[in-house]
């Protein structure tokens, strides 16, 4: 079991967009073994690559008991809508209103290259929003408006290392 240490906010690779995976092979499936232990640990919703420093489309999640992972994820059918307080691994400590879509399909595929489809509503659709946008080099904190934004970048600005 290797549950791998969370990059933290400032970190370049969070802000990468991660590279597709071209390689179904033993690497990725040690990688998404990594990723999956790193997500049983409590707290946690989802863990993706970029959080491990490993810049490729691969993220776990463990929603509701289930943990599972999805390589090269799509998002498509958004609807309706939520607003929770979200959180991030990557910004320890800090919570904010996000709004999110209510239901969502992910489709890629798992560690063996098979077709992989996801529907997701409530908490899984927002973590799998949150897990897809760190393959895309943003944080929830980006999807923020408002004075809500405002207030999470000062958050931000007190608790980063400079």
């Amino acid at each position: 079991m290797t549950v791998r240490p969370i990059r933290i906010f400032g970190d370049p690779v969070l802000r990468t967009p991660a590279d597709p995976v071209t390689s179904f092979d033993a690497e990725l499936r040690a990688l998404v073994r990594d990723l999956e232990d790193s997500v049983r640990e409590p707290g946690r919703a989802g863990v993706a690559g970029p959080q491990i420093g490993v810049s490729l489309r691969v993220f776990s999640y463990n929603v509701g008991g289930v943990v599972g992972h999805m390589v090269n994820p799509v998002l498509s059918d958004f609807d309706g809508t939520q607003t929770e307080e979200e959180g991030c691994l990557s910004l320890p400590g800090l919570g904010f209103e996000t709004t999110r879509a209510m239901r969502v399909t992910a489709t890629g595929f798992d560690l063996n290259g098979e077709p992989l489809v996801i529907h997701g509503e409530g908490f899984l659709a927002r973590a799998l929003q949150h897990e897809t946008d760190h393959l895309d080099g943003r944080l929830y904190v980006d999807t923020l408006t408002g004075d809500v934004r405002r207030q999470a970048l000062r958050e931000l600005r007190r608790v980063v290392p400079r």
